[in-house]
């Protein structure tokens, strides 16, 4: 058995496809619109298999993200060194992205950074 894929909604689609395009190589579908609830997705594709589906509808809850919350707390990707976390890290501070956590080896033995998106979501960047 495997996770399918991981789904959350955005506020802003395009800007998150962007994003993970961008920094996390994803490869995006087409899209996919009803045009009777104006419910829109894509499907990210990553090179491990991995899939996140990304989905946003007029009138979402947008509750405060705080780091302690109940629910899902992070997405956590694999770049596969620790000069890679370093790189990315840096790239996107400079790029305007709230740093949570500067790369560092964790307690259990993970080396990793914490960012937090254009919308607050906290995104790990391990080795």
């Amino acid at each position: 058995m495997r996770i399918e894929h991981v789904a959350m909604y955005v506020n802003d689609l395009e800007q998150t496809r962007d994003f993970f395009v961008k920094y996390f190589c994803a490869i995006p579908n087409t899209g996919y619109h009803n045009p009777t609830t104006d419910f829109r997705s894509y499907f990210l594709s990553f090179s491990d298999g991995a899939r996140l589906e990304i989905m946003t509808r007029p009138r979402l809850d947008d509750h405060e993200k705080t780091p302690f919350r109940t629910g899902y707390a992070h997405i956590a990707f694999s770049v596969g060194s620790k000069e890679r976390v370093d790189e990315l890290t840096h790239k996107l501070e400079t790029d305007g992205y709230e740093i949570v956590s500067a790369p560092r080896i964790t307690g259990d033995g993970y080396y990793e950074s914490c960012i937090a998106d254009s919308e607050g979501n906290l995104i790990e960047i391990t080795a």
